[in-house]
This record gives C-alpha cells, sequence and structure tokens, in this order.
C-alpha cells in the first residue's frame, strides 16, 4: 500500500475523515463523490464499538451518536499554571454536571494541580467517589516530578488510568527554544513520560492526543520498550500513516481511539489505517475497556 508523506495531511476534510484521496481527474461530481464518502464513513464505523479515550469538555453530542461513540471521558481544559483548588474543584464539579447531564455517555476525569497536595489529594477522593475515573492533567509541573508521586500513587490506588498532555517538538521542554511555541517549561515530554513510567511500572501512563499536532514518530519511537504507556489518537492532524505507524512501535493494544473533540478526524484516521477490522476494534474500543476493567470501571 502506497502511504502518504509522513508529514502530508488530506487536505479535504470531508475526504480525509474517509481515508480517501481524490484521483486528481476524477471524471464524478465532486459534490455527489464527497456526500456519497460521509455516507459510507458512517456505515463503516458503525460496525465497530466506541469508547472516547479523550474527550474535552463540551462533548459533541450529536456527532458522538451520529458515529456511535458509547462513552466519552471527558476533563475540563486547565489554566497551563494559575490553577488554585477552588478552580480545579469548580472544573471538576463542571464535569459532574456534565455526567448527570449524560448520565452512562460522558465520563468525568479528574483535574487538580499537585502545587496544591493536600487539595488535589482530597479532591481525588471526592470524585472517585461520586464516578469520576482517571486524571485529566495539565502542565503545572512535570509528570516525573516529586510533586506528582503522591498524586500518580493515588491513581494506582484506585487502578486507575494517569492521563497527562504531553508534547514533543521544537521549541517543547526547553528544546530549541528559540522556535518558543509558548509552552512552559513544564510541559512533560516523551522523556518524563518514561521517567514516570520506570519509576511505577505498576502505574498506567496515557500521553494524550498523538495526532495533536506533535512529532508523534518520535513519541512513539520513545514509548516503544515501556508497556505502561499508553497513546491515544485525539487531535484534528490527519498526517498520513500515524495511526500505522503507532501499531508499528507500540502494537495494537497500547493505542486508544480519541477525538479530542474532532469526530470526523478521529473516526476517519482509524478507519483509513491499513489494519484488519480486529485490529481497529481493539483500537476504538477494547484496549480502553481493558484497562477501565483493572479498576471495575469498564462497560459490559
Amino acid at each position: 500500500m502506497k502511504r502518504l508523506d509522513r508529514r502530508g495531511f488530506i487536505t479535504n476534510a470531508a475526504t480525509s475523515v474517509a481515508g480517501i484521496v481524490l484521483p486528481r481527474r476524477a471524471s464524478v461530481n465532486r459534490a455527489s463523490y464527497i456526500a456519497q464518502s460521509e455516507y459510507s464513513i458512517i456505515e463503516q464505523v458503525r460496525k465497530f464499538q466506541l469508547l472516547d479515550a479523550y474527550c474535552t469538555a463540551d462533548p459533541k453530542m450529536d456527532d458522538a451518536k451520529k458515529f456511535g461513540i458509547e462513552q466519552m471521558f471527558t476533563g475540563k481544559p486547565m489554566i497551563w499554571s494559575k490553577w488554585t483548588p477552588d478552580e480545579f474543584i469548580q472544573a471538576n464539579d463542571d464535569m459532574l454536571a456534565l455526567m448527570k447531564k449524560y448520565p452512562n455517555q460522558v465520563i468525568g476525569q479528574i483535574s487538580i494541580n499537585p502545587h496544591y497536595q493536600k487539595e488535589s489529594l482530597e479532591e481525588i477522593d471526592r470524585c472517585a467517589d461520586l464516578g469520576m475515573v482517571g486524571s485529566r492533567l495539565y502542565y503545572q509541573v512535570k509528570i516525573n516530578d516529586p510533586l506528582y508521586f503522591p498524586i500518580i500513587e493515588k491513581f494506582i490506588d484506585l487502578n486507575m488510568i494517569i492521563f497527562m498532555h504531553g508534547e514533543a517538538q521544537i521549541g517543547v521542554g526547553g528544546y530549541r527554544m528559540k522556535y518558543d511555541v509558548g509552552r512552559p517549561f513544564t510541559i512533560s515530554t516523551p522523556e518524563d513520560f518514561v521517567d514516570a513510567a520506570v519509576r511505577y511500572p505498576e502505574g498506567m501512563f496515557q500521553f494524550a492526543h498523538i495526532g495533536g499536532g506533535g512529532d508523534w514518530e518520535y513519541m512513539c519511537k520513545a514509548f516503544r520498550e515501556h508497556p505502561n504507556i499508553y497513546v491515544d489518537t485525539g487531535g484534528s492532524n490527519n498526517a498520513g500513516g500515524m495511526i500505522d505507524f503507532a501499531v508499528e512501535y507500540l502494537g495494537e493494544d497500547r493505542i486508544f481511539f480519541g477525538t479530542d473533540n474532532s469526530y470526523y478526524q478521529g473516526v476517519g484516521k482509524i478507519l483509513a489505517a491499513d489494519l484488519t477490522d480486529r485490529q481497529k476494534q481493539k483500537i476504538f474500543f477494547d484496549n480502553y475497556n481493558r484497562v477501565l476493567t483493572k479498576g471495575g470501571y469498564n462497560m459490559d
């Protein structure tokens, strides 16, 4: 199978989600072709069960219903640095309200700031008791900072996924900062995740959105030998070969389907990958549900 260039993006949004590149001299009517492609992507994806391992508030419930996404694990975007207990408690309350509005469809994830150790640990207990599952962590400190150790240990005790945003690109984490892309030095890089995963081999770490615009090849290579680090496919970027590359380096069992609220792109990049239906089903549903099973949070 001929792959697109690793940095190539499918420029037409409607056809990219279906994994289709229109012929340059196509004789068919383009609008009709796109309409048929959109219809077929819905038909194709409905063959699978779907769990969204990376949804951001507020989810687009109509799109989720259209694609048959059964559950969405959802967190509130954070303020990167200044994130007081009042602020992260309010963010979690917003997720609890969303869970009440969409019972059994939206599952909230827990936001905290490790700079406030006592309040964070208490908030994890409160939110877990109310049905929230897993963390939604950002850039307050790196994931391998000792401030995070009690937080990681708490999530390990609860058998919950440790979800954290990380990045790998020029201008991130101190690397060639003359190309500063506006990220703080406290952002977690793949090396930081590896350090935390080695320290806590019993932990389950989710590196957020390889489809979020960073160097996904570097991410996958960095995590290859660390089986307790998972990646999700969330993000709006549809670089050619991304999913196939992730399966090659991480295996088909360590990749979660995620959208980051980009539903067409999220579904399309999986369908367009050169994988069997069984492999796609693992990514769409089984892999994340298996991790949830460890704590009894899975779907039946």
